[in-house]
């Protein structure tokens, strides 16, 4: 055996681990998009994680119809109006499967081009005649999409160039299958975002079908328990239209009701906003709110009521215009839903309750940036101590898991993201039979600040002052 002789130095593990910290402000949007005017078209009904307005585009097409396409009113409020990132998309529409053949029509030919609109698909089932001739795609005409409308246009080198009126048949889009249930189904695909994309969402969309009881319903639920492990919040509208809707402030919270949106793992909002000619669903915009909010401040510790929201207007359904004063708008907050407040020209969100408030009191559960702290850190305690799942449970293992979690909650502290928090292994709520079988239960203290939803001010009268200004010197 060799003999050792002089200084020697080696090397262990670090017992205390770095914290891995969740992702805070990513939205899970559910709904569909024109991916048959897409470039590079992704898998139908798997999410898709997308980090600039380009990529989406490329993976989803775009088009203005928002209503038949509702996910590309997320990625224009996020990318483009919010310039926010990443966000994730389940597509719904199946090109493939979702179609219908149209009539041969015949089409008057504008600047050697004809618009097919936003439905129309490029496939084997398209067919373009001069007269009763059938003409040749790429010889003698091309197909492209612009603003997610198909273009068929004549080419200079062909032989119909100046045509003036071409018949066309074509297949178009039907999305007659995709209801409230196929929309509240697809909400279980946040599952796989753990698995194919590494990052967990904190926000679930489906603009346009949030406004359904089922769908809501099935989106708390899924923010209640992603992989039964995770945690977010499922924004979701009250409806503005006439006859299922709210089309006044003061029927927006029995409606809310009615809804059954009383679960805290959702924020209510209401109504629709606009912005320049586009008209968007408030949670669209709450999501670019929150997620904007959280990069700035570092943490999901403050509130995103009275941040500025990039709107210049509130809509009903219908298109009419609704005037919220201060106190119609604390009417909505004080009934759990969270709306838009025009102050002195600048339109801000306006609300600090989740959809349980006024019925639940806890105030870890009634407040949107308590509730997500508490949501935040939980899924951040998730992936940091995952990596210690089946080691073998010593008292080294616990003493290093509660000494690594108190210097990140002394970290959070410091930073004032928490008012205080610390992490105990408590003898009383660790049974001997819990810990034979390997359970192991730490017990979580943390007190995220309440936002400072009331700052009073007691006005004075005081004659000392008459008295000092009008003395003699």
């Amino acid at each position: 055996m060799p003999i050792k002789h002089g200084v020697f130095v080696t090397e262990r593990a670090t017992s205390v681990s770095a914290p891995v910290i969740a992702a805070s402000g990513v939205p899970f949007a559910v709904g569909m998009a024109p991916v048959h005017a897409a470039e590079d078209p992704k898998t139908v009904g798997i999410p898709v994680l997308c980090t600039s307005w380009d990529e989406f585009v490329a993976y989803f097409g775009y088009c203005e119809d928002w209503a038949t396409y509702p996910l590309c009113e997320v990625a224009y409020s996020h990318f483009v109006v919010y310039g926010r990132q990443p966000a994730i998309f389940v597509n719904l529409y199946d090109p493939t499967t979702m179609k219908a053949a149209t009539t041969a029509a015949d089409f008057t030919v504008i600047n050697h081009k004809v618009n097919l609109g936003s439905k129309a698909i490029n496939d084997s089932t398209l067919v373009v005649k001069v007269s009763s001739t059938t003409i040749t795609k790429g010889t003698d005409y091309t197909v492209y999409f612009e603003n997610g409308e198909m273009i068929i246009e004549l080419l200079a080198d062909g032989s119909y160039y100046s045509a003036t009126t071409l018949n066309i048949v074509y297949d178009e889009a039907t999305m007659t299958s995709i209801n409230a249930s196929a929309v509240a189904t697809a909400m279980e695909k946040a599952e796989l975002c753990m698995t194919l994309l590494g990052v967990v969402p904190d926000m679930l969309l489906a603009p346009g079908f949030s406004d359904n009881s089922t769908v809501a319903a099935a989106m708390a639920s899924k923010a209640a328990s992603i992989n039964g492990l995770f945690r977010a919040k499922a924004l979701v509208d009250v409806p503005t239209d006439s006859v299922n809707g709210a089309t006044v402030y003061s029927n927006v919270v029995s409606k809310k009701n009615t809804l059954a949106m009383v679960d805290d793992d959702e924020i209510v909002c209401w109504p629709l906003v606009k912005l320049g000619n586009h008209t968007f669903h408030m949670s669209t915009h709450l999501a670019g709110v929150i997620a904007t909010v959280d990069t700035e401040m570092g943490a999901p510790y403050c509130s995103p009521s009275n941040h500025a929201v990039k709107v210049d207007s509130l809509v009903l359904a219908s298109g009419a215009e609704v005037l919220l004063t201060l106190a119609q708008a604390n009417a909505l907050n004080a009934g759990g839903v969270v709306t838009c407040l025009n102050f002195m020209g600048s339109f801000r969100m306006w609300g600090n309750y989740t959809a349980c408030y006024p019925t639940n009191q806890d105030v870890k559960d009634y407040f949107i940036p308590v509730s997500r702290m508490f949501d935040w850190v939980a899924n951040s305690l998730v992936t940091t101590f995952w990596s210690v799942i089946d080691r073998p449970m010593t008292r080294l293992l616990i003493d290093a898991i509660v000494d690594s979690a108190n210097i990140w909650m002394n970290g959070l502290t410091g930073s004032g993201y928490i008012l205080g928090g610390r992490v105990e292994f408590i003898d009383a709520e660790n049974s001997l039979e819990n810990l034979m079988a390997g359970l192991v239960k730490l017990h979580v203290y943390i007190t995220p600040p309440s936002p400072a939803q009331e700052i009073d001010f007691t006005l004075e009268y005081d004659s000392n002052y008459v008295t000092e200004a009008l003395s003699a010197t």
